[in-house]
């Protein structure tokens, strides 16, 4: 499964935790205003905003796990098995397929009212890349500098929340996520008074009973309570590495280690890397489960009039800054 989260200090950060049991190839992708995106049911693009992110390259197209383009624009896209539903072809509508629905958005929007505009048009529909590559069943966060939504296509229709915590997760839907939080309200950084009985003294033993009945599992609904907790009452500093600091160790209060999550004998679910990407500054920063070290790939180093992806290898294996 997967978590996505937005953060803000003196710039605005976008970035997700992607959890799975195996690698798709993914590279840190850079795709130039120029690079033709064509599509399966709608006309192509030949110019549009640059964008940068994760992807899996294949036969020359970008199938984007998370990006931003050059406005700020964000767009993540995380597993939801067994609610998301993707339509037949309708006249009259964009007929986007779902591997193409991040270049559709991000190549077109810079902010979320825009995106909002175009969503009000779109059908997202059951076409798959390949017979190689089988749509995956998703729904997405889109976030700009200022706010947030959620994106997820269901039987019902097309679906789209307002997110005020700046948190996705997986299941349940999206609605039910943040109700759920309701459950929570009683959590806090700080200890309470004793609420449970004036008739009995009890004694605060520990620092951080505040976040009793804090949930610490590794499910969608616990991730995203854990996620939301975290990231509405962080604290960091607003320089450039205090920030991105502080946005992986948001991402790793969720995080999944190999072994402690098994979905097939002998086959583990786990962070194969976490993201941040300063919105504003088109950096978009990496780690992944075997090099802790933060890598960096900046758009504006690339030529954004360019008419060719430019891809980066992850930097997998473990850095060390040895002292002596």
């Amino acid at each position: 499964m997967c978590t996505s989260l937005t953060y803000s200090t003196k710039d605005h950060y976008f970035g997700r935790n992607l959890d799975l049991e195996l690698s798709y190839g993914e590279a840190v992708t850079f795709t130039p205003r120029n690079f033709p995106f064509e599509f399966r049911k709608a006309a192509s693009l030949p110019n549009h905003y640059a964008l940068i992110g994760m992807a899996a390259v294949v036969d020359n197209y970008p199938l984007y796990f998370d990006a931003t383009n050059e406005k700020g624009l964000s767009m993540a896209g995380l597993n939801f098995p067994e609610n998301a539903y993707f339509f037949p072809e309708v006249d009259g509508k964009d007929n986007i397929s779902p591997f193409e629905f991040i270049p559709w958005i991000l190549g077109q929007c810079e902010t979320v009212i825009e995106a909002k505009k175009l969503l009000s048009k779109i059908n997202l529909v059951n076409v798959n890349f390949s017979e190689q590559l089988p749509l995956s069943p998703l729904h997405w966060m889109i976030a700009d500098q200022s706010q947030s939504i959620v994106v997820e296509s269901v039987k019902e229709g097309l679906k789209v929340y307002d997110n005020p915590v700046g948190v996705l997760t997986n299941n349940p839907p999206f609605d039910y996520q943040l109700f759920n939080l309701n459950n929570y309200r009683h959590i806090s950084p700080t200890v309470s008074d004793n609420n449970f009985s004036q008739q009995v003294e009890l004694t605060v033993y520990s620092r951080g009973m505040g976040g009793l009945g804090l949930p610490g599992d590794l499910s969608s609904a616990s991730r995203f309570v854990k996620a939301a907790f975290t990231k509405l009452n962080s604290v960091s500093g607003d320089s450039e590495f205090e920030s991105i600091g502080q946005f992986f160790h948001l991402l790793k209060s969720v995080e999944q280690q190999r072994g402690a999550c098994e979905v097939e004998e002998g086959k583990f679910e786990f962070t194969i890397y976490s993201s941040c990407c300063n919105m504003d500054k088109g950096i978009y920063y990496y780690t992944t489960y075997e090099n802790s070290q933060i890598s960096a790939v900046n758009m504006h180093h690339e030529d954004l009039d360019g008419l060719e992806l430019t891809t980066y290898l992850l930097v997998n294996s473990q850095q060390v800054n040895s002292i002596n």
